[in-house]
């Protein structure tokens, strides 16, 4: 029998080891405990280079999948005024989530809902003001992810989405890393950089990009025209940002652009989001296997 003080030991230099890997990476990274984590969600402040500061992910981990390895991972953008728990607390992603998971319409996946590195009313998850907006997204926080979750490895396939500034996030970061991601799925998005003006009181100038093709969707989608990920993105009758949407879609006709679109009833709110955000992980599932 092996004595309980030499099992206490043995986790001490686990834990040990474990911490000294993460600081690999990361300078200092935090985990939320076990027993007092609900409803599946787990929560990680990191400290990211891109950031010059410490960025927050909450991740649902849905039960069931402790014997699954490369488990895919889902990215999800918020939109402006919000954080890392806003796709939970106010869209109940978690809740929909499981619930396709137990009806077996989706393979078991876990989410990450990272802030957009809480700059201004929304930082639009670009590079601009010595900060890696982007950046944070591609890099630091699938690597938290794998470092913290061990059901994600380098293997994993990965998607993302998002709504509205979220949604322009997520289509320019899926797009431009295609390598990275598999598919990319967004509702009620923001189409050209300029629109943040509809939703923040920063000056515009803040956000504008050198490359001028990284402030606008269509541009950056010609761009990579010929390495594309999977494309879906919808929009409801009564949001003002339909008619960019509408212009979007007819954009990509022309240029035989393969995608997914469709307008519902609805407008730039939680109910339609929370909806929605279910045929966003439909649309993923058909890249993966039902079977867990």
């Amino acid at each position: 029998m092996i004595p309980l003080m030499h099992l206490a030991d043995e986790s001490l230099i686990a834990n040990s080891m474990r911490k000294n890997e993460l600081m690999k990476e990361f300078r200092t990274i935090e985990i939320s405990k076990p027993r007092f984590e609900n409803d599946f969600l787990r929560y990680i402040t990191v400290k990211s280079k891109n950031l010059k500061g410490r960025g927050d992910i909450c991740v649902f981990v849905p039960p069931g999948i402790e014997e699954m390895t490369d488990c895919p991972l889902v990215i999800l953008l918020h939109g402006v005024y919000g954080s890392s728990w806003s796709w939970a607390l106010s869209g109940g992603v978690h809740i929909s989530v499981l619930d396709l998971i137990k009806k077996r319409l989706i393979p078991p996946v876990i989410i990450a809902m990272p802030s957009d590195g809480l700059w201004g009313d929304g930082s639009a998850y670009l590079p601009h003001n010595n900060l890696d907006f982007e950046k944070w997204i591609v890099e630091d926080v699938p690597a938290a992810v794998k470092k913290c979750i061990p059901f994600v490895t380098g293997d994993s396939k990965m998607f993302i989405g998002g709504l509205s500034m979220g949604g322009f996030g997520a289509l320019k970061i899926g797009v431009k890393y295609h390598k990275t991601f598999t598919a990319i799925a967004v509702h009620s998005s923001i189409t050209h950089v300029e629109q943040m003006k509809l939703f923040v009181e920063e000056n515009i100038e803040n956000y504008l990009q050198q490359d001028k093709t990284e402030e606008d969707i269509l541009a950056t989608i010609l761009k990579y025209k010929n390495h594309l990920p999977a494309i879906s993105f919808d929009c409801g009758f009564s949001d003002p940002l339909l008619e960019n949407n509408r212009i979007l879609h007819q954009q990509l006709l022309e240029n035989n652009i393969r995608h997914d679109y469709e307008e519902y009833e609805g407008g730039h709110e939680w109910t339609y989001w929370q909806e929605h955000v279910i045929d966003s992980m439909l649309f993923f599932s058909r890249f993966l296997s039902r079977q867990p």
